[in-house]
Parts: C-alpha cells; sequence; structure tokens
C-alpha cells in the first residue's frame, strides 16, 4: 500500500518560463558565491561584482520575457502577473544601484565580496517569492528568504560596532515580527481550512459569517497584519527603523529602505485584496487608523533628529503610512496608485541615499547635518540632486513624489476616505519642516572652518552618476508620469479588482 501511494503522488508542473526570474535569482547567487571562493584581487573586486550584474540583468531580461503573462505557477503557490512584475523590475532596479553603490564599500571586504553580493541576491530571490505569492507557505517562505540575508548584510560592517548592534537588532525585532506573522497565518489556516488565498476567500464566503464573528480567523488576521506591519515598518511596529538604517552599511540602508518597503506591501496589497477582500468592510478601519497613526509618528519622529540616516528611516516611515492608505481603499485605482508610489519612491530615496554614501566617504562627520553644511558651494553637483530627492519626497510640485502623492489621496476620496487623504496633505506639510532643514544646510554658508582634513572630496563618479541619473528621473516623471502610469497600469485587474 504504501508503494502504490508512493507511487500515485504526483510532483506539481511547473512552467519554468514564468518561473525563470526566480530561477536566475537563486542560480546567480549560487555562481557568485562560488566565484568568490576563487583566489584574487581582480576576482573580488571585478568579477564578483560583475556576475551580480550580470545575474540582475539576466532577471530583467527574463521578466520582461514575461511581460503582460497573468498566470499561476506551481500548483497555484505563485502568480505571475503585473503586480509581480512590476515589483521585480523595481527589485532589479534597486539591486544594480546597490551593487555600484558597495563597490568601495568597507562591508564587502570585511564581509567577503562572495558572500555580500550572494546574501544581496538571495535577498532579491525572497522578495521575488514574497511579491508573487499566493499561498500561506509561500508566503512566509518569501518572508524568510528575504529577511534572513539582510540580518546579515546589517552587521556586514563588522569593524564597526553600530553595524553589528543594528544587525543584532534587526535579527530579533525581525524574529519577532515574523514568529507573529507565522503565529497570525496558522490561525487563518484554522479558520478557512485552506492555505490559498483564493480558497480563503472562498471559505470565508461559503461559510456566510464575518471576520468579526470568527474569533480565529479575527486573531489571525490582526497578527498577521502586525506580522507585516514589522517588515513595512508601520507604526506602532516601526521601533527598529532609525536604529537599524543609522547602523547598517549606508548601500543595505538604501537597499532596505526601498525593496524591503516594496516587497512589504506588494504582498501586503495582494494578501487584502485576495484573500479577504470581500471583508473589506472589516478591516478597512484598522488599516485607516495604522495609517494616520504612522503618518504623523513618521513626520513628527524626524523633526528632532541630526542624522540624515535617522531622518530618512522616519521619513520612511511617514511614506510607509502614504503607501497603507492606497492599500486601505482596496480599489483598482488604489493598488495602482500604491504601486506608482513605489516606483517614484524608489527614484527619490535612491537619489538622497547616493549623496549620503558619497558624504559618508568625503568627511569624517559621517551622515550628520553637519556633513551637508555648505554642501551647496563646496559639491553643487551632490547638492543639486540632494535638494531634488528632498522636495519630491515633500511633494512638491514638478517632483515625481507630488504626482505620487496626488493619485493616493484621489484613491482615497474615490474609497470614501477622504480624511485620509487630509491626513497626507497634512503630513507633507509638517515634514517640509525636516526636509528642508537638509536643504537649507546645504545652501546656506559654512562657518564651520573645516580643514581639508576633515572635508576631502575623492573621486567617485559612479555615485556622483547615481545621484544625478535619480534626481534626472524625479523631475522627469514629475513632468512627464505617463510611462509609469503604464507601467502599473492593470495592474488591479491581475488581481480581480475592477
Amino acid at each position: 500500500m504504501i508503494a502504490a501511494a508512493a507511487t500515485s503522488i504526483k510532483a506539481p508542473y511547473i512552467d519554468w518560463a514564468a518561473f525563470s526570474p526566480i530561477v536566475a535569482l537563486i542560480c546567480g547567487a549560487v555562481i557568485v558565491l562560488l566565484i568568490g571562493l576563487l583566489p584574487g584581487r581582480r576576482v573580488r573586486e571585478q568579477i564578483v561584482p560583475g556576475a551580480t550584474v550580470l545575474t540582475l540583468l539576466a532577471t530583467l531580461g527574463l521578466t520582461i520575457w514575461q511581460w503582460g503573462e497573468n498566470t499561476s505557477i506551481i500548483s497555484g503557490a505563485l502568480a505571475v502577473d503585473r503586480l509581480s512584475l512590476v515589483l521585480n523590475v523595481v527589485f532589479v532596479a534597486t539591486g544594480l544601484v546597490t551593487v555600484v553603490m558597495s563597490l568601495r564599500e568597507r562591508a564587502t571586504v570585511q564581509a567577503g565580496q562572495g558572500e555580500y553580493y550572494t546574501l544581496l541576491l538571495a535577498s532579491l530571490a525572497g522578495m521575488a517569492v514574497l511579491v508573487a505569492a499566493q499561498n500561506l507557505v509561500t508566503l512566509f517562505v518569501g518572508i524568510e528568504l528575504l529577511s534572513i540575508p539582510l540580518y546579515v548584510l546589517c552587521a556586514s560592517e563588522l569593524q564597526r560596532e553600530k553595524s553589528l548592534e543594528a544587525g543584532l537588532k534587526y535579527l530579533v525585532i525581525g524574529s519577532v515580527g515574523s514568529a507573529t506573522l507565522l503565529f497570525g497565518l496558522s490561525f487563518i489556516y484554522g479558520a478557512t481550512g485552506s492555505t490559498d488565498f483564493s480558497g480563503i476567500a472562498a471559505a470565508l464566503s461559503s461559510k456566510g459569517e464575518t471576520i468579526a464573528s470568527n474569533p480565529l480567523m479575527l486573531t489571525g488576521l490582526g497578527m498577521a497584519v502586525v506580522g507585516l506591519g514589522f517588515k513595512a515598518a508601520i507604526a506602532p511596529f516601526h521601533q527598529w527603523t532609525p536604529d537599524v538604517y543609522e547602523g547598517a552599511p549606508s548601500p543595505i540602508t538604501s537597499f532596505m529602505s526601498v525593496a524591503t518597503k516594496a516587497a512589504a506591501f506588494g504582498i501586503f496589497l495582494r494578501f487584502m485584496d485576495v484573500a479577504v477582500i470581500d471583508e473589506a468592510l472589516t478591516w478597512q478601519p484598522l488599516l485607516a487608523a495604522l495609517a494616520a497613526i504612522t503618518i504623523v509618528v513618521g513626520n513628527v519622529g524626524a523633526l528632532a533628529q541630526t542624522s540624515v540616516k535617522r531622518i530618512l528611516a522616519w521619513s520612511s516611515v511617514a511614506q510607509g503610512g502614504y503607501l497603507l492608505v492606497g492599500i486601505v481603499v482596496s480599489s483598482a485605482a488604489g493598488l495602482e496608485a500604491t504601486l506608482y508610489y513605489l516606483v517614484v519612491y524608489v527614484v527619490m530615496n535612491l537619489a538622497a541615499f547616493s549623496v549620503v554614501v558619497a558624504r559618508e566617504r568625503e568627511t569624517t562627520h559621517g551622515d550628520s547635518l553637519s556633513a551637508f553644511a555648505g554642501l551647496g558651494s563646496k559639491r553643487p553637483i551632490l547638492a543639486v540632486p540632494m535638494t531634488i530627492a528632498m522636495l519630491s519626497l515633500a511633494g512638491i510640485p514638478a517632483t515625481a513624489g507630488f504626482i505620487g502623492k496626488l493619485n493616493l489621496i484621489g484613491a482615497s476620496v474615490d474609497g470614501d476616505y477622504a480624511w485620509l487623504g487630509v491626513l497626507i496633505a497634512i503630513g507633507s506639510a509638517i515634514s517640509l519642516a525636516y526636509y528642508l532643514r537638509i536643504v537649507a544646510v546645504m545652501w546656506m554658508p559654512d562657518r564651520r572652518g573645516d580643514s581639508p582634513e576633515t572635508d576631502r572630496p575623492h573621486g567617485q563618479p559612479e555615485i556622483i552618476g547615481l545621484a544625478i541619473i535619480c534626481s534626472a528621473a524625479t523631475i522627469f516623471f514629475g513632468i512627464i508620469p505617463s510611462p509609469i502610469y503604464d507601467l502599473v497600469r492593470g495592474a488591479g485587474e491581475s488581481i480581480g479588482l475592477l
């Protein structure tokens, strides 16, 4: 009987073409690790980053190859649709920028180039799995594959105490978030008897009961939201964000601030708008309250900071609140507005972090505001991109950030949550206090009288090029937003939102 049962078990059919972007990332991570074991400085400093870039370009090519597909693979565990494909492009772009930022970074030497870039690719693979997940098990696998490499990368600058502290804090808090998420997912399975998002929705519909009347489902959903809130840095689950962002190597902070947030909101969108979409009236007020708290806490928390990385960390919390508004309205317009803002947030935040990385290498003041004093006169090639990034994050017109916030406000009004649209506008007004403070510090005369030893610009054309390209894109998409509109259009329909 055992033999007969064994022969009746069949492996799921795998559409390797649709699965190919994730396969490319995983295989590339293994190859990069093996290359890193070879001797020679040229191998470590040139071939390993080169192989990482080739892996990312291959992933991008395979993603474009699948463009327009809307299918489920591996017995419905993963979805290949506009939502997952758009976010794959975001992940690849962020990965490429992170590789360029890391070329002169001490962390790559101290942790080992092969190991550093392998962990980066592994985390990207986890993100690709996460945003495509249509199953509770796949969701958790994606979360862990995303998170575990990042715990190590945050502590990869082994000779700096703050980096090790950041890795430990992220490990502890991230583990709590993962455990909470896992408990929540197990409760959801217990309440519905299904791990598939569509099966969960069908079970809730067939039972004819609301989430509020099912204590097991209500508890599970609440814990799942808390677990995802940790990953997305949603208040009040954001406490780890400022310390980890400040302590981690700046290229990794940059990577986390955009890619991890995009992945967390990607699965947030898919889970809430597929698995529990029929119960939206039950969970919308909860997420609306979290969005409001996050906007207020993020903007107020940034006001007293003197470290630019900590300012950007609190800013990231506030931006998470804006993005959460698009999930609250649970409509195609809300999903596409969230995706649009995620794309432009990547561009403007990477512009800011490119300048932070450059200044950390040029001055002994690190990432403090004093490192940016008088930058407009000393290094206008860095001051201009930073200014554009700050204005865009604040939502000033003629920037991509303004268009993104306008879309979110429009979606909130159409979804009968106009008060959240008003709160986005108020939060943006408050944010001017700390964004413009950075701008003022850069363009006001520097009276510190720094000696050449404390402020010594040196050649790093790749970082300057990144800052210029990202800031130019911020202006371009603020004036001509149609390319991003075309990119995200149809994402709502791909997961059943009409």
